[in-house]
């Protein structure tokens, strides 16, 4: 069942502390993965009155976070030493499983945490390699969630987030404090693994209207067509969607979006490239087929040979290369 938590405010009204042994105190948070998303995120917690210990191997997001307040640690498991959450945001499931699991899958941070820790995975994976943590926490009375984010580094910055979560109700309620204050926008959608499923179905999705997107204002200019009358045509029909609103491919055509900035900033290509991979492969282990989301899969991993620093509206630079000088 869907659980949603609206707006932040919302939230905090109804639980503006988070209450981890019953009583109004904040518990101690271990932040590990410090990068564009993580440090924004952990600085919104810090800025919520949140004492967190820190751990990244860069010496450059380390000393920014400390900077912030942040106590920095030596290794995840030393960041962890006296906290009650901990939560993580990571490049890719190889990470965190060698993180919680380690390398016998054994002598990871699981095993170093007390029963009762509550773990916040906001890293974007399998939902196998997430629900593969989540078992081996439970043996351990460890309490799981995968909650992958959608909103990027300017939703991080701004505690906008969607966050969308997986796991069991009774963890899922004991995060949702701790996640209004890093995010707006926050769901419940299931158990062990289903953040994750329903983050790659939105990003599978965003793929293929981009893709789609471009290809329809390239045929229109093509045709002598100026693409942004075409688009406001299409804004006022069936074709209207969320790329043709907020984040047109086609560079002037909107102000404050990427396609206008050089490509520059917003949603990588390369990471669009990560998330459709990874529901290639949901759909392969569950015998699915995605024919649309797969021929997406291929414009990407072509496109992203040599622009994957590019935002992923850059894919309309396969019709028109001259876009993206």
């Amino acid at each position: 069942m869907l659980h949603h938590k609206s707006s932040r405010s919302d939230e905090m009204g109804t639980k503006d502390t988070s209450t981890m042994d019953n009583n109004n105190s904040k518990p101690n948070i271990a932040f590990i993965g410090l990068g564009n998303m993580g440090a924004p995120m952990a600085e919104n917690l810090l800025k919520a009155g949140y004492e967190l210990s820190v751990f990244d191997l860069s010496e450059t997001a380390t000393k920014r976070l400390k900077q912030a307040g942040a106590s920095v640690a030596e290794s995840p498991k030393d960041a962890a030493s006296n906290a009650q959450v901990v939560i993580s945001m990571l490049p890719a499931g190889q990470h965190v499983h060698s993180v919680y699991l380690g390398d016998s899958g054994s002598d990871g941070l699981l095993a170093e945490l007390p029963k009762g820790t509550l773990v916040i995975d906001s890293s974007t994976i399998a939902a196998a390699d997430a629900r593969t943590v989540a078992e081996a926490a439970s043996k351990l009375g460890i309490d799981f969630l995968d909650a992958p984010v959608s909103g990027g580094t300017g939703g991080a910055v701004a505690g906008s987030l969607t966050f969308i979560v997986g796991g069991d109700a009774a963890a899922f309620a004991k995060a949702e404090p701790i996640l209004a204050v890093m995010g707006k926008n926050i769901f419940h959608a299931g158990d062990h693994g289903a953040g994750q499923v329903a983050k790659i179905c939105n990003n599978m999705l965003l793929g293929i209207l981009m893709a789609g997107t471009a290809e329809a204002i390239n045929l229109g200019v093509k045709n002598g067509l100026d693409p942004k009358v075409l688009s406001d045509i299409m804004l006022q029909s069936s074709g209207r969607n969320w790329t043709l609103e907020v984040y047109n491919p086609y560079p002037q055509v909107m102000e404050n979006v990427p396609s206008s900035n050089g490509y520059q900033g917003g949603f990588m290509s390369k990471l669009m490239q990560k998330d459709l991979n990874l529901a290639m492969q949901t759909a392969q282990d569950t015998e699915v087929e995605t024919p649309m989301g797969a021929k997406a899969t291929e414009l990407y991993a072509s496109h992203t040979v040599e622009n994957g620093d590019k935002d992923f509206s850059s894919i309309i630079g396969r019709h028109d290369v001259s876009l993206l000088s």
